[in-house]
């Protein structure tokens, strides 16, 4: 799927998110992370850009529900994600959406939606999505990301 097809597919989840939403993103440099999350802020009606957080690492959104969009590039494990408070109860009222997920394993939500962003070895404009909920919370965005790949 292209940028595009990822950035609608990110806005569905927006759209379908409840509070507590975690939304687990693993990926290469430039599968499309970025481009699910800023889907994401818009079907939460986000308003205005929404980059990469990779210098702040955490940065907040105002939309329907607050976003929380979390950049674990540059974390080297899930304790230093710790002392840099990136995670608090306020991503309670919320949802969070983390780049490089796989850096904070054994420290995200037992009940997250895992989605791994995988480019086409030979169409590298495309990307593939795998996704597994790990908990009865997030089953429901399972079933829209299903949904989102029917014509």
């Amino acid at each position: 799927m292209s940028a595009a097809a990822t950035r609608r597919i990110g806005r569905r989840l927006g759209r379908a998110a409840q509070p507590a939403t975690c939304l687990a993103l693993v990926g290469p440099l430039g599968a499309g992370k970025t481009q699910l999350a800023k889907g994401v802020a818009h079907g939460l009606g986000v308003p205005g850009v929404v980059n990469s957080p990779t210098f702040i690492i955490v940065n907040e959104h105002a939309g329907r529900l607050p976003l929380f969009h979390v950049d674990a590039y540059r974390l080297t494990d899930a304790d230093e994600a710790r002392q840099a408070g990136v995670f608090d109860e306020r991503q309670a009222e919320g949802v969070t959406v983390i780049e490089w997920a796989e850096r904070l394993d054994g420290w995200l939500p037992p009940d997250h939606l895992r989605i791994e962003i995988t480019a086409d070895a030979t169409l590298p404009n495309l990307r593939m999505l795998r996704w597994r909920a790990t908990g009865p919370r997030h089953a429901h965005l399972s079933q829209v990301l299903a949904l989102s790949e029917t014509p």
